[in-house]
């Protein structure tokens, strides 16, 4: 028979492993999960930073216009993958097609 101490130092070790088992895998997963999300907003402040004309107000007016049809367009073609209901599919793409629309005349 083990004692009492013997019991707990065997359920702490085991609490103490499986912590470190979770905390890897959840390491992992996140990383994996925003590593894309990561590398395209670092190419984006990269981008950004080698400009060397500042924007005039109009055209920074301009570009986040097409940034936020960007991220819209982004999250409508999301939704669609994920519809089933062609009534909903159609009025998804009725949408993408208006923000395409929207951003060719905005030059993008």
């Amino acid at each position: 028979m083990r004692n009492r101490i013997g019991l707990e130092s065997d359920w702490s070790d085991l609490q103490l492993r499986a912590n470190v088992a979770l905390r890897s895998y959840n390491d992992f997963m996140a990383r994996g999960w925003e590593s894309k999300s990561v590398e395209q907003q670092q190419e984006e402040a990269s981008s950004a930073k080698t400009r060397s004309v500042p924007l005039t107000p109009e055209q920074a007016t301009r570009e986040k216009r097409r940034q936020g049809l960007l991220l819209s367009r982004q999250r409508v073609l999301q939704q669609l993958e994920a519809a089933s209901n062609p009534r909903h599919r159609q009025m998804l793409e009725a949408a993408l097609a208006d923000l395409d629309a929207r951003l060719k005349d905005q030059g993008a």
